[in-house]
């Protein structure tokens, strides 16, 4: 007997899959039949991604709820669907998308229509992506051009660090207390200590 299924994606980690998870319900994907990701959709190793491939049988109904929740490179997207809907033999239905659902218009013409709104999606998709990268891109040397500076700002060592250290040589005070006052870790100690000494 075929069964429905449904895949969710979300970016990474702090993004939310609600909204995905409200339509997969409101389709009527059972909650334990959806498999969700939490990683990027530059490829297809993604675990639960791999699950399902295991699990789906020819018949079986695929939901998504756009196609770049399959992913956002043109020729994979393409590849992929090739794979699920020929060599699996599922069909497919993209929620806000109609005209991409492969169990409508299985003639000629709806075969047709259907690969080229995919086609156009996908490449869509992919020239999204690449002008996302490009603005981060062009954003990142805007404010590295203002002085902006990225990672982790330098941690402030405390105006008495050199007689915390001098106490620590002398065995006033233990190693784990300057580190407590200093607020560091002890490879950011060492580090210091080095600079101090004139080591770096």
């Amino acid at each position: 007997m075929s069964k429905v299924y449904g895949y969710v994606r979300v970016s990474s980690t702090d993004q939310r899959e609600d909204r995905q998870m409200i339509e997969m319900k409101e389709v009527g994907v059972r909650r334990e039949n959806v498999f969700l990701d939490k990683q990027s959709g530059k490829d297809f190793d993604r675990p639960n991604y791999k699950r399902m491939m295991r699990r789906l049988r020819e018949g079986d109904t695929l939901y998504i709820l756009s196609i770049d929740r399959l992913g956002r490179n043109y020729e994979e997207i393409q590849n992929q669907w090739r794979v699920l809907t020929k060599e699996k033999g599922i069909d497919i239905v993209v929620i806000d998308m109609p005209l991409l659902d492969t169990r409508q218009g299985k003639d000629l013409m709806g075969t047709f229509i259907a690969d080229l709104v995919l086609q156009i999606l996908s490449f869509v998709a992919q020239s999204e992506r690449e002008r996302i990268k490009e603005r981060q891109r062009q954003g990142i040397a805007a404010a590295k051009a203002r002085g902006v500076r990225f990672g982790r700002p330098k941690k402030e060592l405390p105006e008495d660090f050199a007689e915390l250290v001098e106490q620590w040589k002398a065995g006033k005070i233990i190693f784990q207390e300057v580190l407590e006052k200093c607020g560091i870790s002890e490879a950011t100690f060492y580090r210091r200590l080095r600079k101090m000494s004139g080591g770096e």
